[in-house]
């Protein structure tokens, strides 16, 4: 967002000029809020937690939030480490990672550090449930009102050829390293269609905001939560209905994404040490728009911490039972 059986990492690399969530997240991490005072009110001080950085936005929310929650009710040390998705799962065993806030899937790092390794531990939904698809502007919609339906593709893929997909259509993702499998689908549908990369989230986002404005076609790779469909609420192509099992080949794949339930993964010996900021983890849950408003404020400009004080004074009946 490398290849993790069919499902691949979602890190969103920067783009230059952009401000991201990494560059946003950079001046929390190491701080430490109150620590001796928390330490009094619990058996085992909280201490230093490593909380990985994956960069999009969404999970910038959920890290300003659990790492505000823990650095000020708790008195935490959180040290937030800018690494991509598998780096971040190598953590568990080095050491260097106990906490991953949001999870999609990954099936096959589920397997090789929770159930064969055993260095880290389900830590139970974040609350949010993710989609990816391919989205197209709401324009096209209105000229194109079946273009919705992908076995209408291959009519309209003369509409989306670019300089970049050799005179087929182009299909715009974000990172190699996302969670995707539509080069399989271009494939197996018999698509006339070349999936081309852009290189981030912030890349991703801007085409589409571009293509609305000037009235262009896009087809492109896109998910939620994602604070920019209340800016420009993407319309979803429908593709082959997900079954169970479909997409179990990755080769293979003819169908559309599942609903993810994403979660949290914690490291066995973070689990064990009993700090506070292990149950806090496995308490932290919210819903898609809580995570869009934390997001969008990011993105407005506002700092990650700022913005997770803003969504903690407004919520303090369920950071309140977060903490119990």
């Amino acid at each position: 967002m490398s290849r993790t059986r069919q499902l691949l990492k979602r890190t969103l690399p920067v783009l230059a000029g952009t401000v991201t969530a990494a560059l946003l997240l950079a001046g929390c991490g190491g701080a430490s809020v109150n620590q001796a005072a928390a330490a009094g009110s619990s058996e085992t001080p909280c201490g230093t937690v490593n909380v990985a950085l994956n960069a999009w936005v969404g999970y910038t929310a959920n890290a300003a939030v659990y790492s505000y929650v823990a650095q000020n009710k708790l008195g935490c040390t959180v040290v937030q480490k800018d690494l991509s998705e598998q780096i971040s799962w190598q953590g568990f065993g080095s050491g260097e990672v106990d906490v991953i806030l949001e999870n999609w899937g990954h099936a096959d790092l589920t397997k090789q550090y929770i159930t064969d390794q055993k260095v880290a531990v389900d830590a139970g939904p974040t609350g949010n449930e993710g989609h990816i698809g391919w989205y197209v502007p709401p324009w096209m919609v209105q000229k194109y009102p079946d273009i919705l339906d992908s076995k209408n593709l291959n009519k309209y893929a003369s509409l989306f050829a670019t300089s970049e997909s050799g005179g087929k259509g182009q299909v715009l993702d974000g990172d190699p390293a996302f969670v995707t499998n539509d080069e399989a689908l271009v494939k197996n549908l018999g698509l006339d269609y070349k999936v081309v990369f852009s290189g981030s989230e912030a890349a991703l986002i801007q085409s589409f905001r571009t293509a609305e404005k000037n009235k262009t076609p896009l087809l492109g790779y896109f998910y939620e939560p994602q604070w920019f469909l209340s800016e420009v609420p993407l319309k979803k192509v429908s593709l082959p209905a997900y079954t169970p099992g479909c997409d179990a080949d990755a080769e293979k794949v003819a169908c559309d994404y599942p609903d993810y339930k994403l979660n949290k993964v914690m490291a066995k010996k973070f689990a064990d040490s009993g700090s506070p900021a292990a149950k806090l983890l496995k308490a932290f849950s919210w819903t898609n728009a809580d995570q869009d408003s934390v997001a969008t404020d990011i993105q407005g400009g506002m700092k990650p911490d700022a913005a997770a004080k803003k969504w903690v004074d407004a919520h303090p009946d369920v950071v309140a039972a977060w903490l119990k």
